[in-house]
């Protein structure tokens, strides 16, 4: 074990804003140059992969902990940023992207938000990595933090990854198109990668955190410590409010009415298949987020679908809703 570098501050808080804000402007200018949007996704992931591994090496602090987080949220970065880099290769384009792809202003403000995601959720490893926490001495690894973030973490990774195969051999198996996918755990949740995602960051943030829970840790670097709440509280506001469930639930409701309506038509018209129903048939009875089998899910009272489970009012679409806002 050497010592440390320091750089910039003690916190390596500078240093990685730094590094983020260059892998993201580079990822911009290609993709805006060459109107080529396949590796949004895989610079995300590839600058997470760059800071972990960046703030090891710097802190040279080599202990089982350290170590741990930095190769977790790496194996993270890597799964999620080469399977969408593989799905964006496979359909040729992202959708997300065909309203600002020739939008300047737009478009930037994807690689903006970009940067803010990648620096914030990256911060409670950051700072155990950085000279500061060092100094103030670790546990020895084992503490009750580092289990719960380590079954949470893996728990985590289980669901996003086999969510996402799950919905990629759907899409690859000839099913019906009227229907949504209900298999394996979408059969549980309208969101499972969502859901897997965000236990990820609570499990990173709990390992992160025991020097300061032990009471290791004093002042500034306590602060800094506790600090990377904001890692996991981001990433669920980032997937409940912003670019997640919103951007999801609302165009596949529209997808599948359109597919029963395709002339919109009323619903108490002709219906040109099924598709309408059975999607309305999967959403009543499958959690939006938390994975509950159907038939509990079904029994709960609505306050506790809407309170608890967090079926938001913001995620349903209907044609009665989208004919009110045309008023």
């Amino acid at each position: 074990m050497g010592h440390p570098a320091h750089v910039l501050d003690q916190y390596y808080l500078a240093i990685t804003i730094l590094v983020t804000v260059a892998c993201q402007a580079l990822g911009f200018v290609i993709a805006w140059t060459f109107k080529f949007d396949k590796i949004t996704d895989f610079t995300g992931g590839l600058n997470f992969f760059i800071l972990a591994l960046l703030t090891l090496l710097l802190g040279q602090e080599f202990s089982a902990r350290n170590i741990i987080i930095s190769v977790f949220t790496m194996i993270w970065a890597a799964r999620l940023g080469g399977f969408l880099l593989f799905r964006v290769l496979k359909t040729g384009r992202d959708e997300r992207f065909d309203q600002i792809r020739n939008h300047f202003l737009k478009f930037l403000g994807f690689w903006v938000g970009q940067i803010v995601w990648v620096w914030l959720v990256s911060i409670p490893i950051t700072v155990l990595n950085s000279p500061a926490v060092t100094a103030s001495g670790q546990p020895r690894f084992g503490t009750a933090s580092d289990i719960i973030g380590i079954v949470l973490w893996a728990a985590g990774l289980a669901i996003e990854a086999v969510s996402d195969i799950q919905k990629y051999n759907w899409r690859n198996s000839g099913k019906p198109k009227d229907r949504h996918i209900n298999v394996g755990l979408w059969g549980w949740s309208r969101h499972p990668p969502y859901f897997g995602e965000i236990v990820i960051h609570w499990g990173i943030w709990c390992l992160s955190i025991a020097p300061t829970v032990t009471g290791r840790t004093h002042g500034g670097t306590r602060s800094a410590q506790l600090a990377g709440l904001v890692a996991p509280l981001f990433t669920m506001v980032l997937l409940l409010f912003a670019s997640g469930v919103p951007t999801a639930e609302v165009p596949v409701a529209q997808k599948f009415y359109k597919m029963s309506y395709p002339d919109d038509a009323q619903p108490g018209g002709h219906a040109g298949s099924a598709a309408w129903d059975n999607y309305r048939a999967y959403r009543a009875q499958t959690s939006v987020l938390f994975p509950l089998p159907p038939a509990l899910y079904r029994a709960l009272p609505r306050w506790v679908k809407r309170t608890v489970l967090l079926e938001l009012p913001m995620y349903e679409w209907t044609p009665e809703k989208e004919a009110g806002r045309r008023v």
